[in-house]
């Protein structure tokens, strides 16, 4: 049987409950797979010869011979166990190791969105990084490490996608959920050592710098190795003075420390090659090519194997909305960064906070000649929030006000210039203009910050006040929500190409 025969005997026994996405069919030893959805949800559909059923969980339907031809169907749930089942007859299911590709990260907040991401990278020769989610995210969407690779692993099966795709454990600050996300099968490791990062050495006078740092361990080799050094790339030369160096190493040296544990930590857990990301951008203060000089030699020097590090780069990076600062100074700043990498060699630079950064993808991408990882996750969650706009305003209009009355309490832990005076009043405006709320940045804002508390509050039965009625509309309107994400998408990953 081909893929037009099984779709054949499928609809003509079932197609007035179920439809078939044909993209997902896929034979091993006379089994079928296929993912089929009715009305509600979505589930693993399996044909086989009677002889070779594979022995899924959970069944929903149990269809013997349904064909008169000695071929039964069975119908299951879309859950862990299957999964795992599934994963193992197809092992490109399986997330695997990127290295120094360039690539592209797509949290999904909403564990849907994969199949439109996928439709974006068609023909780019991008490497996906599809489950991307960090420790925060996840408290936030009442999630964890395996749903969220769950959720991707059963997208990429949806759009019949055989690709390599990577898997991040994004921003992760302890031990622990390095175990986890190691033993849920993550391929990338996030790590970020911001609460080992010192951010007041700028404030401490000359005295108070001697003191903390005549207390660092080693501190004599390490002026050894780096006081008065002159390093030169291309036409730029860095020279660690007395005073840079000392206000480097006590900035950053408790932060290596912890990244040299994660890693000897991860090397234990993971058998396997994995990405390692270094993640200093969430710091007060730009990262300096001197401090970048530093944190990579030192690395090296401790034998750390990282593909990527992601800077605190020269401008304002706040979420969802474009860069804040000047482009031409960015460019010219961010050249040095390029420079020292390409001249160090073998990693990555990293741009966090990077959706809808348009203005200066094209720098990023050029200037490292594609050695970049670019992470966005918020843009996505947006243009559900868009398409849920377009298709039940009503529902939208009451998401809106709630996320008025939110947002102080959920915008606590990011930086932000959002004026709220700024978005227009809600009732004032009709249902088809709604959309254009998604292309002014405050208004943008205010629903990025504010998701965690419209997919998680319940009222007083314990009933999601949004979040069934969200899931249900992107449902209904899958074909719209995939299209408008993925031209999205599109639009960030073209430029990468410029």
């Amino acid at each position: 049987m081909n893929k037009q025969e099984i779709v054949k005997i499928f609809n003509e026994s079932y197609g007035k409950k179920y439809i078939v996405y044909s993209n997902s069919i896929k034979s091993i030893n006379e089994n079928y797979f296929l993912m089929v959805k009715d009305n509600q949800s979505k589930y693993l559909a399996v044909i086989s010869k009677s002889n070779h059923i594979i022995r899924f969980k959970n069944p929903v339907l149990d269809n013997g011979d349904f064909s008169n031809e000695g071929i039964s169907l069975k119908i299951y749930q879309l859950n862990h166990d299957n999964l795992n089942l599934l994963r193992k007859v197809l092992p490109y299911l399986n997330p695997s190791f990127c290295g120094l590709k360039t690539s592209f990260g797509t949290g999904d907040r909403l564990g849907i969105a994969t199949p439109a991401h996928l439709q974006a990278f068609t023909k780019k020769g991008i490497f996906p990084v599809l489950a991307q989610q960090s420790v925060r995210e996840m408290s936030r969407t009442e999630r964890n490490w395996q749903a969220v690779l769950d959720d991707v692993i059963w997208g990429c099966f949806e759009a019949g996608y055989e690709g390599p795709f990577g898997a991040d454990a994004d921003h992760v600050k302890e031990l622990e959920d390095l175990r986890d996300a190691a033993d849920c099968g993550y391929t990338m490791f996030t790590i970020d050592p911001s609460n080992h990062i010192n951010t007041d050495i700028e404030t401490l006078g000359k005295q108070q710098i001697n003191v903390l740092y005549q207390q660092i361990l080693n501190y004599e080799e390490l002026e050894r190795l780096y006081l008065n050094k002159r390093f030169a790339f291309e036409n730029q030369t860095l020279i660690f003075d007395e005073n840079s160096l000392k206000k480097i190493i006590l900035t950053y040296f408790k932060a290596l420390n912890h990244v040299v544990e994660c890693y000897e930590f991860l090397k234990d857990c993971k058998k396997d090659k994995f990405d390692l990301e270094i993640s200093v951008d969430e710091t007060p203060t730009v990262t300096s090519p001197l401090a970048h000089l530093f944190i990579v030699l030192e690395l090296r020097r401790r034998a750390v194997e990282f593909q990527n590090i992601a800077l605190h780069f020269l401008g304002d990076w706040q979420k969802g909305i474009e860069y804040i600062g000047n482009v031409k100074e960015f460019a010219k700043e961010f050249s040095i960064h390029a420079t020292l990498a390409k001249n160090i060699g073998g990693y990555k630079l990293s741009m966090h906070t990077g959706s809808d950064k348009f203005s200066v993808y094209p720098t990023f991408s050029q200037k490292t000649s594609g050695l970049c990882h670019i992470k966005t996750a918020g843009t996505s969650w947006l243009e559900a929030a868009k398409v849920i706009a377009m298709k039940d305003p009503d529902l939208y209009r009451q998401i809106h006000k709630f996320a008025l009355k939110n947002f102080e309490k959920d915008s606590a832990s990011y930086n932000l210039t959002t004026d709220l005076s700024k978005v227009p009043v809600i009732d004032a405006i009709p249902d088809n203009e709604l959309v254009n709320l998604f292309k002014k940045n405050d208004s943008r804002q205010l629903i990025h910050i504010t998701y965690g508390s419209i997919l998680n509050t319940r009222d007083e039965q314990g009933k999601y006040l949004f979040k069934r009625r969200i899931f249900k509309m992107l449902f209904r309107y899958e074909e719209d929500h995939y299209r408008e994400l993925s031209n999205h998408i599109k639009r960030h990953l073209s430029l990468l190409e410029e």
